[in-house]
């Protein structure tokens, strides 16, 4: 039988493997994790809004009818595309087709000591750290009886950016429950060294969504850098060379992401960002029996690239499925083509801005179109029912319910 190995269950990895459901294949898929995570809804446990459990469902769950897969709980150490096999913690796994779906990490440009004070969304584990930072900030200024308000900095303003600046603004007008402290005199700062927040959109959606954001609290400031970050105080420089130092309660690191180091072991080439750069059918040079998909590949179309987005992975890993069937019937891998179907981003309640295929709109509208197909892309019905459920009641009540530090320390008595 014909061996597929699958190195990642994200969106690419998770839709290539349905896509061979009925193929003539042995699929092998490995993971380090034993869910498959809803990334684009992490900003929502990290504040508080969703549990862990709504956005991510056990790998095997998910694939519980498919007959022809294993999964298998590993982390992948080395990969030799000459022998065709994949070197796991202790075992080995021959492939006769690879399917490299490993994803995208927080890229910190150098900065690798920022990520211990500065956190990033990719991971449950992240979230839930952000979370407990940012709720036991309040308990530790209400423990020590320190009514200062409390600066919260989210570094880089793409869409990432906005969700978890848009969502703290809110929060921070419905924590309850205080003596000491009033939240709601805390100030949201979200920075960008771009010129603009959202580059990659119209120019009048920046706009709408810039004063969205504007309007919910949060202080915009743009074509700022960071040159430092500690685990209180956030040091930028402007566009004229001046330096400045900004106290922070929480710094959450929203500024970029890198590829996987998987990568670099299949010896093909990589981008500055350390994606693969693969040919038009998702393969790399001079082998077409290896496929590298989602934020892990690099590939342009119409001069630009394909963006590392939830839709455009779901694409590639159906697109390989389709290929590695027609390989095995004696035919031929086809170019890939990405049908970019739009950008949502959501700033907060009933706050977004969209262009669907040149369809700019923003508000209530966009929010209500960006919280439909979320729900719509979530993996098994549970998780949808669980999340509508839950939005409903939040936005009914203004009350986010998730709101548990986790694997928190106070300081010692006297600190």
């Amino acid at each position: 039988m014909h061996r597929v190995v699958v190195i990642g269950a994200g969106f690419a990895g998770l839709n290539a493997v349905k896509g061979l459901a009925t193929a003539p294949v042995q699929v092998t898929l490995i993971d380090r994790e034993n869910h498959h995570l809803f990334q684009p809804l992490l900003y929502q446990v990290a504040t508080g809004g969703l549990s862990p459990a709504d956005i991510a469902s056990p790998i095997r769950h998910i694939l519980r009818k498919q007959s022809n897969v294993r999964t298998v709980l590993d982390e992948v150490s080395a990969i030799d595309v000459e022998t065709g096999t994949v070197t796991g913690r202790v075992n080995t796994y021959p492939f006769d087709t690879l399917i490299v779906a490993a994803g995208a990490t927080h890229n910190y440009f150098g900065n690798e000591e920022w990520e211990a004070v500065a956190p990033g969304l990719k991971k449950l584990e992240d979230a839930t750290d952000i979370r407990g930072r940012f709720f036991a900030a309040f308990e530790e200024a209400e423990r020590t009886g320190d009514d200062t308000p409390l600066t919260f900095v989210v570094v880089g303003a793409g869409p990432t950016g906005l969700e978890v600046a848009g969502t703290m603004a809110e929060m921070v007008h419905s924590e309850e429950g205080f003596t000491t402290i009033d939240p709601s005199t805390s100030r949201i700062l979200l920075i960008d060294a771009a010129p603009h927040i959202l580059s990659s959109y119209p120019p009048v959606l920046r706009e709408k969504a810039q004063k969205q954001l504007e309007e919910l609290g949060v202080e915009v400031r743009t074509g700022i850098k960071v040159v430092d970050i500690s685990s209180d105080k956030v040091s930028v420089e402007d566009d004229q060379g001046e330096r400045s130092d900004i106290d922070s309660a929480i710094t959450v690191w929203a500024a970029g992401v890198k590829a996987s180091p998987l990568g670099v072991m299949l010896g093909a080439d990589t981008d500055r960002a350390g994606r693969v750069l693969v040919n038009k059918d998702l393969t790399i040079p001079e082998h077409p029996n290896v496929f590298v998909i989602g934020d892990l590949a690099s590939l342009e179309q119409s001069g630009e690239p394909i963006p590392g987005v939830a839709p455009a992975a779901i694409q590639m890993g159906k697109h390989v499925a389709r290929s590695i069937r027609l390989q095995l019937s004696g035919g031929h891998a086809k170019p890939f083509r990405y049908s970019d179907r739009g950008s949502l981003a959501t700033i907060g309640r009933s706050a977004a801005v969209a262009d669907i295929r040149g369809l700019r709109f923003s508000g209530f509208p966009a929010w209500l179109a960006w919280l439909l197909i979320h729900i719509y892309f979530l993996v098994g019905f549970q998780n949808r029912l669980l999340v509508m459920i839950q939005w409903a009641f939040n936005y009914i009540s203004r009350n986010r319910s998730a709101r548990l530090i986790i694997n928190h320390r106070p300081p010692p008595p006297g600190r």
